[in-house]
């Protein structure tokens, strides 16, 4: 493509050297710049991608967007963010693939990697192909192995590039998570989405946007973004849904669904098994069917209500909520790992997702037995949510280990420190900074009628340390400490 077409419609503020020239791709990074490329000078937390444009001249870079003039004699062209602004150039040069696309948008604090999951299942059951973007990764199918991305929702060349791959091999439905940061970072800027899911709103990720209205606000550009035709999927009782409902815009079809208030799909006589759950699936009042579930949890009714509605919206029948009845969740959410002691790995790192699983873990404890939580709190995050999350362990587990998460450059006694804060009775609080070490103590106190979460982590197979990263998989530990499985 050449430079003129690509930024025909950017708003820019000068041109510098300005020549037609041969454009063969993005770039933001001097490490995989190609010859040829356009480079992104991308101010960012940590780094200054102005600090590195000769590493992407010498690689051949054709020209640049930058937010300062260069010390080159390529062409630049300047405007007002490129952090923003890559995602005007990325769509442009794809050709706005999200354009053909059925894409959908899951977005919300927890929940948004299962729902994207059994949405997936769901068209697949109405032999509709369904791609998926998320935290995992993206695969083109469910039986497809995931492929690395590096953020929950990809940087906006990334982005366009893997549309623009799913679009030529004719997958028409795209299901995506959708995080705050790249609604803020403007990353999914150029995407058209045909519909976007709301799961909830909970505290995370203050570190970054500071308020809750903040985080809010990030989350609602992806409704206020929703155009005539296109449709909106609510959490009915999420208490940010009202004010949700009033960002959207007219010709926007609103679906809702909910356990408590009134909603278009709703789960009612909500019984936990042993072995899962149950409920009465009603849709627009209408009973249609006893549903039994292999997950377990409310969280887990919530992903399914989210992940039919959508489907729903999109034109399969409710009926088709029967393909999920054996599904048994997603790697590293509420992921049995063993039994005799009930040993369950969860991603939960929030306040919220700590309480839904720990309820869920309660739901399904024998009255005889205990209910065991490890968790520990991530380091560089916002810290106001330790000590909210010991009080919720506290309040609902019989034993609490707390541990380390992903420290990064904290030290990890300081941040159990944090943890501590929140007990009421310290003494209830077990402290093992060592994770390995803390499972192998779950081991010594547990019986087999008890039930353990195993919290923070999930599918991660890494923890991060201040000055490296070590492999660590909370479910290899622990079937390494009950089973002798290396």
């Amino acid at each position: 493509m050449k430079l003129e077409e690509l930024i025909e419609n950017l708003q820019y503020t000068e041109l510098i050297n300005f020549k037609n020239v041969d454009i063969s791709g993005i770039s933001y990074n001097s490490r995989t710049t190609k010859k040829d490329n356009i480079f992104v000078c991308i101010t960012g937390e940590h780094t200054d991608g102005h600090n590195y444009y000769q590493q992407a001249v010498e690689v051949g870079a054709a020209a640049f967007m930058v937010e300062k003039p260069l010390d080159t004699h390529l062409p630049q062209i300047v405007v007002n963010s490129t952090k923003r602004q890559i995602a005007d150039i990325a769509s442009k040069f794809y050709d706005y693939p999200s354009k053909s696309l059925n894409l959908i948008g899951v977005t919300g604090t927890n929940g948004k990697t299962t729902v994207t999951h059994l949405l997936q299942k769901i068209l697949e059951y109405n032999n509709q192909q369904c791609a998926l973007i998320g935290t995992l990764g993206y695969k083109l199918n469910s039986d497809d192995n995931y492929k690395e991305a590096k953020h929950t929702t990809p940087q906006a060349p990334e982005l366009q590039n893997l549309l623009n791959r799913i679009k030529a091999q004719n997958i028409k439905n795209v299901v995506m998570e959708v995080s705050s940061h790249s609604l803020e970072q403007n990353r999914v800027g150029g995407c058209t989405y045909k519909g976007a899911v709301f799961t909830n709103l909970t505290q995370d990720h203050l570190d970054y946007h500071k308020t809750m209205d903040n985080y809010f606000e990030a989350k609602a550009i992806l409704f206020k973004g929703l155009k005539e035709g296109a449709f909106a999927v609510i959490n009915n009782d999420d208490i940010y849904a009202e004010r949700l409902k009033t960002t959207i815009a007219q010709g926007v079809k609103v679906i809702t669904y909910g356990v408590k208030n009134d909603s278009d799909i709703m789960a009612k006589n909500i019984e936990f098994l042993s072995d899962g759950s149950e409920f009465d699936f009603v849709v627009n009042g209408k009973m249609q069917k006893r549903i039994k579930l292999a997950m377990s949890g409310m969280f887990s009714i919530y992903n399914v209500l989210a992940a039919v509605a959508t489907g729903i919206a999109m034109g399969v029948d409710p009926s088709s909520i029967k393909a999920l009845e054996s599904e048994r969740g997603v790697a590293g959410r509420f992921e049995t790992v063993v039994k005799n002691p009930l040993v369950i790995v969860d991603y939960a790192h929030t306040p919220d997702g700590l309480e839904n699983v720990l309820n869920a873990g309660r739901e399904i404890t024998p009255k005889d037995g205990k209910l065991i939580c490890i968790f520990g709190c991530g380091g560089d995050r916002d810290a106001t949510k330790r000590p909210k999350m010991a009080a919720i362990a506290e309040r609902i587990a019989d034993v609490v280990i707390v541990t380390s998460d992903n420290p990064r450059s904290e030290e990890p006694l300081a941040i159990i420190d944090d943890v501590l804060k929140g007990f009421n009775d310290k003494k209830k609080a077990l402290v093992e900074p060592d994770r390995a070490k803390a499972i192998e103590m779950l081991k010594k106190i547990s019986s087999e009628k008890d039930v353990a979460i195993v919290a923070g982590k999930g599918h991660e197979d890494y923890q991060i340390l201040k000055d490296k990263t070590i492999h660590f998989d909370d479910r290899e530990e622990v079937k390494k400490v009950f089973l002798g499985i290396n």
